[in-house]
């Protein structure tokens, strides 16, 4: 049995160098026909931009997932603009075994993210 979530993820404001906090996240689960995603769990950020508990420990069959960040109400709660009013990261996860941390680094105008630890 897992003893962490098995996806997990971090969003870092680097318009302010701090963790983004508030951030809701949603995971979701490509269906078998490849047409549409079902969600499977919903989280907030932490004060320090981290969503570790977006669900409880167990292992997630291979497939496609997708993280969304809601960056809108985000931005909006500092009354600053965004272009981006939601992020989605869409990823395969291959190895069940394994934890997959999805790093968000954040500004109004732009994003990235990679495959963290």
């Amino acid at each position: 049995m897992a003893t962490k979530a098995p996806v997990t993820c971090h969003v870092l404001d680097t318009q302010t160098g701090k963790p983004a906090a508030n951030v809701q996240v949603t995971l979701s689960k490509m269906d078998n026909t490849g047409a549409s995603f079902s969600s499977l769990a919903q989280g907030i950020t932490d004060a320090d931009g981290r969503c570790t508990n977006i669900m409880e420990p167990q292992a997630l069959p291979v497939g496609t997932y997708k993280m969304t960040f809601a960056t809108k109400p985000y931005f909006e709660a500092s009354n600053r603009e965004t272009f981006f009013p939601f992020v989605e990261i869409i990823f395969d996860l291959k190895y069940p075994e394994q934890h997959y941390h999805i790093p968000l680094l954040l500004s109004a105008f732009s994003y990235t993210t990679y495959r963290g630890s």
